[in-house]
């Protein structure tokens, strides 16, 4: 009695240990499937794991996606190489592994047994030596994973415990498996979508995708159909086949055009796949999904496998997530396409309407036709490419600016800065740090650094106006930079360097200041290497009616008005003027002009310009002595008070009226009588016959 109780205690005791030895077993093989995720690694990680605590010859996995089951044998029985292969390759739909992923439960196989349910698979195992089998699903609870199959050559190989045992070890291969298949779909979405960000061209990205996608899902062909831009029928863009290279672009199924007419969804079975698809072998499951973006399809993406239902509903959640990445992926490369081409489109615009607005010397900005003139650009021409400083003479307002503009644009210089700085409008203790810049700190009030005009302007053009009112003692400065290409920003002792053409520009005689000592006269020859001289506006007295008409023309448009007539004694009497102010004077005295203008007819302000020409400064280069001049009040006058005559002339001597001479020059009836009164103009016939007689 005491020995058999002895024994039992014994035998509980060893059962306990063993049961305690599968649970610590159990718990390593959970750790090692966690650290090899992959879900192709875990059945080499099962056989060699498992075979520790559950005791097997053959090993076999029926994963969901896949079209055949997996085995593994130990020794000795590898050595059966052709009656392995025979195992392996028994159909699917005849191995016990599929019965009970179908049905969803465990089974237990006896080789021995008569009438078994399996009798090809018993007969192959029975001949490597194979007694019994037990499979159990791999499944969790939202997903159907595949089953594991377990063969001994014992007839009773798994008894009641160790079926539990293995139920346990199948829940958390199943975990893991799922585990890993969520992984690598989630990386594959965060894949998709880091490839968006870093590639633009559309059939490269989508190559990369479809490719992507084919590994994931193991089947057979992803491919995403577009429509043709010319006439929108939907072909293949792109597409990824197991064991060869990527298809032609051509046309698709018409199963594809459905989903991209309806904007659906479809999933094709075998039977209805062989109507529509003849001669397609092995073609026996097709998933396609829209591309729909804002309401819009964009195109398709579809999948084909050579397995039957080979997409179950969560592939066909997670399909619907990558349609939507594709979707995006597909609209973001279209537009950045429009983009591309519109801003080509408008560059080639540009290009063509620069070409247009240019005169026929090919210089923007610049209107006239004058001989002086075209010497002038003929000189820009020839210096622009050489690189060398150039100094540009002229009385102010003729547009030295605009010459400085043309050197900079017809240089090798064109597409980097052009910076200018006026030296006569800045306080001569700024002027250093405005050219040079400054450190934090090297003054009151510098809070900052300050980058300089020369560093900004660095391989590009400076353009100094006003270059005689530059301080004497900041000019040896401004020369080392010439002749050194070296600066110290001040507060600084770092030496920088820059690549800045300078161009110069003064309305003094720098000449006279050398001898006077009031500029230097090393500086003056370093800067006068190419002098350019801008002829002043009454020198070139046939471009003022091009400029007139010119600013008319830009004023009328700022303003909203319509002006379409100059009066030929409106022009003469700008053409006689003299212009001090040169070409800022017009364009100030035409601005003025359109503004008051209330009608289509250009109405200067003849007698509010006062200036005489009597008070003109002598030009730069003297010339020949001319006749006296007329005042402009004279000049103007004298023209306004035709315009008044002829247009009493023309409407019969009638002042109001919708045809009387008031409405045409576009005043109002007081206007002109107050203009009239001034003139000591009177109605009557005879004034009106005088000018008449008079009138050219």
């Amino acid at each position: 009695m005491e020995t058999s109780l002895a024994t039992d205690a014994q035998k509980t005791a060893i059962s306990c240990k063993a049961l305690a030895s599968r649970y610590e077993a159990l718990i390593r093989l959970a750790e090692v499937i966690q650290s090899k995720p992959e879900e192709e690694d875990l059945f080499e990680t099962l056989v060699s794991e498992l075979h520790q605590v559950v005791p097997f010859d053959g090993i076999s996995q029926l994963d969901s996606g896949a079209n055949r089951v997996r085995w593994q044998f130990l020794e000795p029985y590898k050595e059966k190489i052709e009656a392995m292969r025979a195992v392996s390759a028994i159909p699917r739909d005849e191995t016990a592994a599929w019965w009970v992923y179908r049905n969803q439960q465990p089974i237990m196989v006896r080789v021995g047994d008569g009438g078994t349910r399996f009798p090809q698979a018993v007969s192959r195992l029975a001949k490597i030596g194979l007694r019994s089998l037990y499979a159990l699903p791999l499944s969790t609870a939202h997903r159907q994973l595949g089953s594991l199959t377990f063969a001994s050559h014992l007839e009773d190989a798994y008894s009641t415990e160790d079926q539990r045992f293995l139920s346990l070890v199948a829940d958390k291969i199943a975990l893991a498996m799922d585990d890993a298949r969520a992984h690598q779909r989630l990386r594959l979405l965060l894949d998709i979508t880091n490839r968006m960000v870093t590639k633009l061209e559309l059939r490269d990205l989508l190559r990369e995708i479809v490719a992507s996608i084919r590994q994931c899902m193991q089947c057979d062909k992803v491919g995403v159909a577009l429509p043709d831009p010319e006439d929108g029928e939907l072909r293949r863009y792109v597409s990824d086949h197991a064991g060869c290279e990527e298809m032609s672009v051509g046309s698709v199924p018409e199963r594809s055009r459905i989903v991209f007419r309806t904007g659906k969804p479809l999933i094709a079975t075998r039977e209805e796949l062989a109507a529509e698809f003849e001669g397609a072998i092995g073609l026996n499951s097709l998933c396609v999904y829209p591309l729909i973006m804002r309401e819009r399809v964009l195109g398709v993406f579809g999948l084909e496998s050579s397995r039957e239902n080979a997409f179950t509903k969560d592939d066909l959640t997670f399909l619907g997530q990558v349609a939507d990445q594709i979707a995006i992926a597909v609209e973001n490369a279209l537009a950045y396409g429009q983009i591309s081409e519109l801003k080509d489109k408008l560059a080639q615009e540009n290009v063509y309407l620069e070409s247009e607005i240019r005169s026929e010397l090919h210089f923007d900005d610049i209107v006239g036709n004058s001989e002086l003139l075209r010497r002038v650009l003929r000189e820009v021409e020839t210096v622009a490419p050489a690189g060398s400083t150039v100094l540009i003479y002229g009385e102010t307002g003729t547009g030295k600016e605009l010459i400085a503009r043309a050197v900079h644009n017809l240089s090798s210089r064109q597409s980097n800065p052009f910076v200018r700085l006026n030296c006569a409008a800045i306080p001569r203790d700024l002027i250093e740090s405005e050219l040079f810049g400054h450190e934090k700190g090297a003054f009151t009030g510098a809070i900052i650094q300050r980058v300089g005009r020369f560093e900004l302007a660095n391989r590009g053009t400076i353009f100094l106006d006003e270059i005689g009112d530059i301080p004497l003692e900041l000019q040896p400065k401004l020369l080392r930079v010439l002749q050194e290409r070296e600066f110290e920003r001040l507060g600084s002792s770092r030496t920088l360097r820059t690549d800045a053409r300078l161009i110069a520009a003064t309305n003094r005689d720098l000449k006279t200041m050398v001898e006077e000592q009031r500029f230097r006269s090393d500086l003056y020859y370093r800067l006068n290497v190419f002098p350019i001289r801008v002829p002043a506006l009454r020198e070139r007295k046939e471009d003022i009616p091009l400029l007139v008409r010119h600013f008319v023309q830009e004023f009328s448009r700022r303003n909203n008005r319509v002006i379409d007539t100059i009066p030929s004694e409106t022009m003469q009497a700008l053409v006689r003027y003299q212009w001090p102010g040169n070409i800022r004077e017009l364009q100030n005295v035409i601005e003025r002009a359109v503004i008051i203008s209330q009608g289509p007819v250009l109405l200067v302000a003849l007698p509010e310009l006062t200036s005489d020409v009597s008070s003109i400064s002598a030009p730069v280069v003297t010339t020949a002595k001319s006749a006296p001049r007329e005042s402009l009040q004279e000049i103007l006058e004298e023209t306004e008070r035709n315009q008044i005559l002829r247009a009493l002339e023309e409407a019969n001597g009638v002042v109001a009226g919708p045809n009387g001479a008031a409405a045409r020059l576009g005043v109002k009836r007081t206007t002109l009588q107050l203009k009239m009164q001034k003139l000591g103009i009177r109605i009557s016939r005879t004034a009106v016959d005088d000018h008449k007689q008079t009138a050219p």
